[in-house]
């Protein structure tokens, strides 16, 4: 998904557009038959979209369990091992790669999970339209794109106004936790949430946490390792 003007352009997970701004024209890469087959005959099942209104997590679940939200899930490996691993938790994912969620959807179907929903949607758009404040026990962020070059800093995703946004959808004592392989985008999310209101940072020293048991290794960040690169996670409690 691309928009006309970038002029105003966040990233998250798999390099895919997470916008404020709403003029944009869709790009999808490749799209397999598997992939659109799944999004004509499981998303109206297991997905939403703005246009379809505010929507009660515990109407859409079926059930008052604590719910985790990922934002840019990409292909949604990682969401759904997640989902499968934890059967009394509810993930809601919100991706705007067409292919992504489709492949998502397909996973999930395979591994005949029940506890996920999907939003093929700008992230920005549904937290603000769809889903009410204070719902959920964990927000994650994983490897959104770091826009390297100091001029377009601004651009990344991770800034002051964003974080306040993710404190008002967590619950009192939720958690934020974010992930990126690029130590100057760690340090950039360290030096915004330190600072943020309303946060407290779960590590003992100030900066970053070893790498949670809940969040799965991925082959892409396996393949990091083998090959030297770092990963720094970040984790930040709701404490007021």
């Amino acid at each position: 998904m691309a928009p006309t003007d970038n002029s105003d352009i966040a990233r998250t997970e798999d390099r895919r557009p997470l916008r404020h701004i709403r003029s944009f024209v869709r790009r999808e890469g490749r799209f397999t038959d598997r992939q659109k087959a799944a999004i004509d005959m499981l998303l109206p099942q297991w997905g939403r979209h703005v246009a379809d209104g505010p929507i009660a997590l515990s109407d859409w679940f079926g059930n008052d369990h604590p719910t985790w939200l990922e934002i840019g899930f990409g292909m949604g490996q990682s969401l759904v091992q997640q989902a499968s691993a934890h059967p009394e938790i509810n993930f809601l994912g919100i991706e705007v790669h067409r292919p992504g969620v489709g492949a998502c959807l397909t996973a999930a179907q395979t591994a005949k999970v029940t506890n996920l929903r999907v939003y093929e949607e700008d992230a920005i758009e549904v937290l603000n339209r769809c889903l009410a404040d204070g719902v959920f026990k964990r927000v994650q962020l994983f490897f959104p794109d770091p826009w390297p070059k100091a001029r377009h800093h601004k651009r990344r995703i991770v800034q002051t106004e964003f974080a306040q946004l993710m404190r008002r959808k967590l619950k009192i004592g939720g958690i934020f936790h974010m992930a990126t392989d690029w130590e100057n985008y760690a340090e950039h999310m360290r030096d915004v949430m330190n600072v943020a209101e309303g946060y407290q940072n779960e590590s003992a020293t100030g900066d970053y946490v070893p790498r949670p048991t809940s969040r799965p290794l991925t082959k892409f960040e396996a393949r990091g390792h083998r090959l030297g690169h770092g990963v720094w996670d970040l984790m930040y409690r709701r404490i007021s």
